[in-house]
């Protein structure tokens, strides 16, 4: 195990930001750490990166305790939310400042600022100033200088948040690609499902400063352990359902019946927490084992490589299905099709 966080708490004060917060990250593993603002995404950064002494809990590096060492006597790389370069040193001077006083000879230490502006493809730009780059170059320049002393842990703490969409994608990538070249072990925060998703070989959500689920980013979506989860990992939608009866299960949806394997509670007439994906909903006739829902299309959404279909129905429940191609027009009454297996009910 290279990062072990093991029962990790703290408070601000009377505040808690942390409370009993444990997960480990393999050698050469990408995780996650996904939630909204103010779940305690930065205060773990900081902790790990040795910025703040936790309340209570251990961090592990490589089997070692750091939990109450300084920064600098830690093998962490960070790249923070906002750019630290120093502005008044070129670009071969911020990524070789990241090499700090390691007695490395001058023609050794130029041989790494070289190697790492390679990596991140940026050897033309060495003599530049970060004032002369874009935003995704001193980016880019930001990775280089974590990764050159060639830390055990890289920590990318909301690394892409400031950029505008199509930086953000590109620089995900680059992310994605640098990983794999080096094998760096990486933690990245984000609040954003789509980065954390498209990076991670694990998910790990906080809420409320507590981990709320950890697993792979598909088995998460698919399978979400609780409603919060659901809600926050990719789009749901909330059903009214409740128990009709326990044996064999049988559940209400949206005003009709329909078998289950299991169901939470087993009390007839328990108010029951039912999500469903807009990606698993069809406007059609309903087939053997799904609910047909009708309803009045208000809005049709055009995203490129599909259509957000917005159907309320009958009931009053608001439906997004994601459509393609050719949608219904506003005001058309349909049926959507919801298949009964892939409720997720809490």
């Amino acid at each position: 195990m290279t990062l072990d966080i093991e029962g990790l708490g703290h408070r601000y004060g009377t505040e808690r930001a942390l409370a009993d917060v444990s997960f480990g990250i393999e050698a050469g593993e990408v995780v996650a750490v996904v939630g909204p603002s103010g779940c305690g995404k930065t205060t773990l950064v900081q902790a790990i990166a040795g910025h703040l002494t936790p309340t209570s809990g251990r961090i592990r590096l490589r089997g070692e305790a750091v939990t109450d060492r300084p920064p600098e006597a830690r093998e962490v790389g960070l790249v923070f939310q906002q750019s630290t370069l120093y502005p008044h040193m070129t670009v071969g001077e911020n990524v070789a400042y990241g090499l700090g006083p390691q007695g490395i000879e001058p023609d050794e230490r130029d041989a790494i600022v070289e190697e790492y502006l390679a990596l991140v493809d940026l050897e033309a730009q060495r003599a530049a100033y970060p004032s002369e780059l874009s935003g995704g170059q001193g980016r880019r320049v930001e990775l280089a200088r974590a990764l050159a002393p060639q830390p055990d842990v890289l920590l990318l703490d909301e690394p892409l948040s400031a950029l505008d969409r199509g930086l953000r994608v590109q620089l995900r990538e680059e992310i994605a690609r640098i990983q794999r070249e080096t094998g760096v072990t990486t933690l990245f925060v984000t609040h954003d499902q789509t980065d954390a998703m498209a990076l991670a070989d694990r998910l790990v959500v906080m809420r409320d400063g507590a981990v709320a689920a950890v697993g792979q980013p598909r088995e998460l979506y698919e399978s979400p352990p609780t409603p919060f989860v659901a809600s926050f990992l990719g789009r749901s939608i909330e059903l009214p359902a409740s128990v009709v009866d326990g044996d064999p299960p049988r559940i209400e949806v949206a005003g009709q019946e329909r078998s289950v394997s299991t169901v939470p509670q087993q009390s007839p007439g328990a108010t029951l927490r039912c999500y469903v994906r807009p990606s698993s909903l069809s406007i059609r006739p309903p087939r053997e084992g799904e609910i047909g829902l009708s309803g009045t299309v208000q809005r049709v959404t055009d995203n490129g490589r599909h259509f957000a279909v917005t159907v309320r129905t009958t009931a009053g429940v608001e439906l997004v299905v994601i459509q393609q191609p050719s949608p219904p027009a506003v005001d058309e009454t349909v049926t959507v099709a919801v298949p009964t297996a892939e409720l997720h009910l809490f």
